[in-house]
């Protein structure tokens, strides 16, 4: 923590310092009194903006974001489609109406 307010530099409205191999520049976040904009660069490049002050890993992670696997859309992987007939229903056609509840006692009387 010492070493990153000692290569703080103060300009007007703008704070610059370092975190690892980052350089962090905080300014005053438009539309805001109080909130700063943590702009993250490296090597000149910025890699992208905070609204809270980063962490080297933060950084890391605007660095080199992880994979996101691709998106199932519902539709097409849930279709249960209407049921044929004659098909056991999904409580085991047991006689019960109403929703079935997993917590309950198998066999009370609701009110």
């Amino acid at each position: 923590m010492a070493k990153q307010q000692a290569s703080e530099k103060t300009t007007s409205d703008r704070r610059q310092f370092k975190i690892g191999k980052y350089d962090i520049i905080a300014q005053p976040a438009s539309g805001s009194a109080h909130m700063l904009r943590y702009t993250v660069m490296l090597n000149g490049k910025r890699l992208g903006a905070l609204l809270s002050v980063p962490t080297e890993s933060d950084c890391r992670f605007l660095e080199a974001p992880p994979k996101v696997p691709p998106l199932k859309i519902f539709q097409v992987t849930y279709r249960p489609g209407r049921p044929k007939k004659n098909a056991a229903g999904p409580n085991g056609e047991n006689g019960e109406s109403g929703p079935t509840i997993p917590w309950s006692i198998k066999g009370q009387q609701r009110y």
